[in-house]
């Protein structure tokens, strides 16, 4: 079993077992003894790293002393941590298993880094991967919860993911190694162990092989899950554009892929969209423009030839005013920067849209910025007559949800001076009369 953990941890690179140093998480349970003894076997530098979680009283202390006794007897560094765990889990609104995950790595990592270890390695196997992978398969996690557990996670190793618990427990047997056993593992409050206990002994009357054949098909289902996250990566090249105030998805793109439900899931994961909202809005491609989809974060619309994604926003915008001889105006995350130029002739009218420039003299203050409401309306730059706001917007195809962030900059007489970041008003434009130059930015 040596040599076959040693072609392990070659393969996947995990650390080199000659010059790197690695810190091993060690509870004091069969599967962790088995590993701390084989790394010490196959020639690596180890530390001990052990977790006091405070949930199971005595039991947990004696756990300690004997993890704490067995680095001693392998002349490693020992680092030991006490938790909180209950009172995280409820500050968190986590249940405990997951306060205890959360915890552990934490500290592992900061362990790791303080103390200069290569790697931390945990004792996950088999079993371990196909427990995994029934449980997301349960709860629904998609293709990245079927992978199971990777042998490799950032700075985390898991150097016996290719043997099985029974080889832990006959090596264990033959090298004469003592370890605790945690009554936790037994206990049915928890789902795993409900798995462990009622279902996988089913499995395994169908196929006494269960753990190695789930670990073959873990395997290759990380492989199929690289192939898509490669396709997804090119079909965002093509058809993703982040702008400043929202990021598009062109619809006709993505009519083009294969599967482009799962495509436009794993597109729009990051902003909190889930697999059924997915496939709804991969319905309404060919419907009509403006429907909404709402993620917890985000609010997706479908316009003409794009999906619009932009960040909810709480707050609705009212209305704040600049004061002549201010120089910033915040309100809402729009930050506006003024500046006066008493010498309008050696003043540069600015091309960017976050920009306006206006004829001072023409402005009446205080000027408020508020958001723009039906029946706005203004006399957009380089025209002679007026236009209403509403229908300039949808001139401009802007799509629905961009409109609702839209926000008109008005002199103190109700005149719309800017559409911000989109026209100024004929009205208060610059000419070669203008004597004073306010110039507005959008920051």
């Amino acid at each position: 079993m040596l040599d076959k953990i040693r072609q392990f941890i070659a393969e996947h690179q995990l650390f080199d077992p000659a010059t790197d140093s690695v810190l091993v998480a060690v509870s004091g349970g069969l599967d962790s003894v088995v590993l701390l003894d084989i790394l010490h076997q196959l020639g690596v530098k180890i530390a001990v790293a052990h977790c006091h979680f405070g949930l199971r009283g005595d039991d947990a202390d004696a756990d300690e002393a004997f993890v704490r006794k067995l680095a001693k007897q392998y002349d490693a560094p020992y680092f030991a941590e006490h938790f909180q765990t209950k009172a995280f889990a409820e500050a968190e609104g986590i249940s405990t298993q997951m306060a205890a995950r959360l915890l552990r790595y934490r500290w592992f990592e900061e362990v790791r880094a303080r103390q200069d270890y290569a790697v931390v390695a945990t004792a996950h196997h088999q079993r371990d991967t196909a427990e995994t992978m029934l449980l997301n398969l349960t709860h629904g996690t998609g293709l990245a919860g079927l992978h199971g557990i990777q042998s490799r996670n950032g700075h985390v190793v898991r150097p016996l993911l290719s043997v099985g618990r029974d080889d832990l427990h006959d090596y264990l047997v033959a090298n004469n190694l003592r370890w605790r056993e945690d009554d936790s593992n037994d206990s049915p409050v928890y789902q795993r162990n409900l798995l462990r206990h009622e279902v996988l002994p089913v499995l395994r009357e169908i196929n006494p092989n269960l753990d190695h054949t789930m670990s073959q098909t873990a395997e290759r289902v990380g492989g199929a899950e690289e192939i898509v996250r490669r396709y997804v990566a090119d079909t965002a090249a093509q058809a993703r554009r982040d702008e400043a105030e929202a990021t598009y998805f062109h619809i006709g793109t993505l009519q083009n892929t294969a599967a482009t439900a799962l495509v436009l899931h794993e597109l729009l994961r990051p902003f909190g969209f889930t697999w059924l909202v997915a496939k709804e809005i991969t319905a309404a491609f060919t419907g009509l423009s403006g429907k909404q989809f709402l993620s917890p974060t985000h609010r997706l619309v479908k316009d003409r030839d794009h999906l619009v994604v932009t960040p909810r926003r709480v707050a609705q915008y009212g209305s704040f005013q600049l004061e002549a001889g201010q120089t910033d105006l915040l309100a809402d995350g729009m930050r506006l920067r003024a500046a006066l130029h008493e010498e309008a002739q050696h003043f540069i009218i600015p091309r960017s849209k976050s920009s306006a420039a206006f004829d001072a003299d023409k402005l009446r203050f205080p000027l408020t910025l508020r958001r723009w409401q039906e029946g706005d309306w203004f006399m957009p730059l380089g025209m002679q007559g007026k236009k209403h706001l509403s229908n300039f917007l949808i001139d401009q195809k802007v799509p629905l949800n961009l409109k609702d962030e839209v926000r008109v900059l008005v002199s103190a007489d109700g005149k719309i001076c800017w559409v911000v970041g989109w026209r100024v008003d004929d009205r208060f434009k610059v000419t070669p009369a203008t004597e004073r130059v306010l110039a507005v930015q959008r920051l």
